[in-house]
């Protein structure tokens, strides 16, 4: 897990005052998550999740919460921050910029079927939609631009053959055009750990912390690299195919998606195998840290340049 900002019982209790949620009966560190401190908080008029924001500056967190309560007024499964007796929904807690939403009845799934892809990409796609309609935009702060950093200051750790496989996939990366591809607000992470299932629907979208204005079919990549992979980071193509049909008939994909579609899947890798080795080698310092192995974005990297996936045919022949 990761705390980097640790939080006693009397300084939650004092901080919660703010709220009408009642009086702290309970909390605990979730174990879990690299960029900010998260707690489960219980009271004694219900359950909640606090996170206090570790990375995020405090100008930017309108972006993220208003974009979860945009999101939860449309419709799509996302928890809503509680505001406070104020209407604001993040104050500073020890310093940081903290934020409470109410905690969703669910779980991960740990061995996803083609049926959990499914719901997951009807629910990006319904994600995708409500999104269009929200006004706010932020850029990706792990976009091209974080790339090269990133790929700077790792490149000492790497052996040989690694450093030649980022070297190449940057440059690779540096002549890929996107500016034809439809944007909006992105959710960034949508990792297996961060859809909560109750039974077979999904319950929640949690952990908005890499939220951005970027191209919908890229978040769609990143969702496809971590729920469709084997262990050897190759793609199983019925879980796929799964995902990308229930996402197409939501949001249609574009003629443009569709031929970026193994840049995309590979621009997706490389930014998550680039974050964990930053992670890895150049930890910032906390109470509780653990970071994840970056070898397993390596090798879907590795695949993807190998064998580029494709983005399976719509089911509606008029599109």
């Amino acid at each position: 897990m990761s705390v980097y900002t640790p939080v006693t019982a009397s300084d939650l209790d004092a901080w919660l005052t703010r709220y009408a949620v009642g009086g702290l009966a309970a909390f605990e560190p979730i174990a879990s998550g690299i960029e900010n401190t998260n707690y489960f908080v219980a009271t004694d008029r219900g359950r909640y999740v606090l996170t206090l924001y570790e990375r995020l500056p405090a100008g930017e967190l309108p972006f993220y919460l208003n974009l979860m309560a945009h999101l939860a007024r449309s419709g799509v499964e996302v928890p809503a921050p509680v505001a406070d007796r104020t209407g604001a929904l993040f104050s500073l807690l020890n310093g940081k910029p903290a934020s409470l939403v109410a905690r969703v009845d669910g779980a991960p799934v740990e061995v996803p079927t083609p049926g959990h892809c499914a719901r997951v990409g009807t629910a990006l796609g319904r994600l995708h939609v409500a999104s269009q309609s929200y006004r706010a935009r932020l850029a990706n702060h792990h976009g091209p631009a974080w790339w090269r950093n990133a790929a700077r200051a790792v490149r000492p750790f790497l052996d040989e053959g690694q450093a030649a496989l980022l070297d190449a996939e940057i440059g690779f990366q540096a002549g890929f055009g996107r500016g034809k591809l439809p944007k909006g607000a992105i959710h960034g992470d949508l990792f297996c750990d961060n859809v909560l299932f109750a039974g077979d629907s999904v319950a929640g979208i949690i952990d908005f912390g890499f939220a951005a204005t970027d191209f919908f079919a890229y978040d769609l990549a990143i969702t496809v690299n971590d729920w469709c992979v084997d262990g050897r980071g190759a793609l199983d193509e019925a879980r796929v195919a799964a995902m990308v049909a229930a996402y197409d008939a939501v949001r249609p994909l574009t003629a443009d998606e569709r031929d970026a579609w193994p840049a995309l899947l590979r621009a997706a890798a490389l930014r998550f195998w680039l974050s964990r080795l930053y992670d890895l080698h150049l930890p910032r310092p906390g109470e509780i840290v653990h970071a994840h192995d970056p070898a397993r974005f390596e090798r879907i990297l590795r695949e993807r340049v190998a064998r580029p996936g494709r983005v399976p045919p719509s089911p509606v022949a008029s599109r």
